[in-house]
């Protein structure tokens, strides 16, 4: 497994516009198109199950395991994928992952019956995790320092536009065409992308050194790296709790007909790509803070969001605020990791990371549905989300206190060395 090179491996920083402000490079945007494409078809499925299960004759559960099976396949297949790849140029490797996902779909979309449909998304799934991983280290060394957080922002939105706009487009094509149709949809969008990356992404600059996997792996067991990837799972287990049972919450307890709950999922994910945004002009700021307060902005929005729900426009607007806070904790949690691990590690710790965002996508779910069933009930699960989230900032604030501490040693031997300088001047 390679090291993963600074930012002048992959491509020199974009150069400073007129206003002395860094231009961001085009490359960005092609990674852009390949996210989208990745988001898109991990959440289209959501909006074809009653289809899927009529037309391939199984029960909505079974239905349901399609998504189940996708976020075990990220969970699983990020860091094996990655591994596996890690001799190869990351260029390489971002093409490659790219073909993978179009034949997954393709596969999809001709699919004969639901162990191959199962199979094909478990394939597309190998491609989601390392994409956004070596993708993640790709983005920010196309950047200057002061820049990384929004190149990973920039990215994402790739997967914030693909829930706002990826979506609802797949789930029309799939009510009006066949859900087959819509899986083809997202095999085109995955022809372009591979082409558009193909093209705009830079080569790398230098020829990786091949680096030992108990290496890598002893980068990753870092505690700030373990911290972080602890801190995503929780943060989004927080947001799944809520977000897989939005439905039932506008519909049930909001007083929504089922009609209104597609435009006001539109100000979800608008919020979504308003707040990765945020969050990555934040982290680039100042990380520790920007990964505090963005957990403490869910952890209350999840809370407040409690009391809300009994008044239709606050619950727009809340479900707007959850766009929004979810998503800005997207960039410092992922730029977090990516910096607490050295050279050897980054590729691993940043696909090991977007597992854990779809680890915290199952456990949210499994936690919604216990309090649903057996717990204090539908109207209880934002307060729970939010304890959870709660959960991820305590340890955000103890990653925080390590990171200054260890801060303050290693400039203790700095201040003794320039008092003796002084002394013997």
């Amino acid at each position: 497994m390679h090291a993963p090179s600074s930012s002048a491996a992959v491509a020199a920083p974009a150069a400073p516009a007129a206003g002395g402000r860094a231009r961001l490079p085009v490359a960005l945007y092609a990674l852009t198109v390949g996210a989208f494409g990745i988001g898109t078809t991990e959440f289209v499925i959501m909006g074809l199950l009653l289809q899927v299960a009529a037309d391939l004759q199984v029960g909505l559960a079974a239905a349901g395991l399609l998504i189940s099976g996708y976020a075990l396949g990220v969970f699983v297949g990020a860091p094996v994928l990655t591994v596996a790849t890690g001799r190869m140029p990351r260029k390489a490797v971002l093409v490659a992952l790219m073909l993978i996902f179009t034949l997954g779909n393709i596969v999809c979309a001709i699919a004969p019956n639901y162990e191959v449909l199962m199979i094909a998304r478990v394939i597309t799934s190998l491609a989601h995790g390392t994409f956004f991983g070596v993708g993640a280290v790709v983005a920010t060394g196309l950047v200057p320092e002061d820049r990384k957080a929004s190149a990973i922002s920039i990215m994402f939105t790739g997967l914030t536009v693909a829930t706002l706009l990826g979506v609802p487009a797949g789930a029309w094509l799939g009510l009006h065409f066949g859900w087959r149709s819509t899986f083809w949809a997202v095999a085109v969008i995955g022809v372009i992308a591979t082409l558009v990356i193909a093209t705009l992404v830079p080569k790398d600059r230098s020829k990786p050194e091949p680096v030992a996997l108990r290496r890598e792996v002893r980068a990753v067991l870092h505690p700030q790296v373990l911290l972080g990837l602890l801190m995503t799972v929780l943060g989004f287990a927080g947001v799944f709790t809520v977000y897989t049972f939005i439905q039932p919450i506008l519909t049930t307890l909001s007083g929504f007909g089922e009609a209104a709950v597609s435009p006001i999922l539109l100000v979800f994910g608008g919020g979504m790509i308003l707040g990765n945004l945020i969050g990555g002009r934040l982290a680039d700021k100042r990380l520790a803070p920007a990964l505090i307060g963005t957990l403490v902005a869910l952890a209350l929005v999840l809370g407040v969001m409690t009391f809300a729900l009994h008044n239709r426009v606050a619950t727009v607007a809340f479900v707007g605020l959850l766009g929004v806070a979810a998503f800005a904790t997207v960039p410092p949690l992922q730029l977090w990791v990516l910096q607490k691990t050295d050279a050897a590690g980054q590729n691993l710790a940043s696909s090991l990371n977007i597992g854990a965002f779809n680890l915290g996508n199952a456990l949210g779910a499994w936690l919604g549905g216990a309090v649903i069933e057996h717990g204090p009930g539908l109207g209880a699960v934002t307060w729970v989300a939010a304890l959870v989230t709660v959960s991820g900032l305590a340890l955000a604030l103890v990653a925080a206190k390590l990171d200054a501490n260890g801060r303050a040693v290693d400039d203790a031997p700095r201040s003794t060395g320039r008092a003796a300088a002084a002394c013997a001047n």
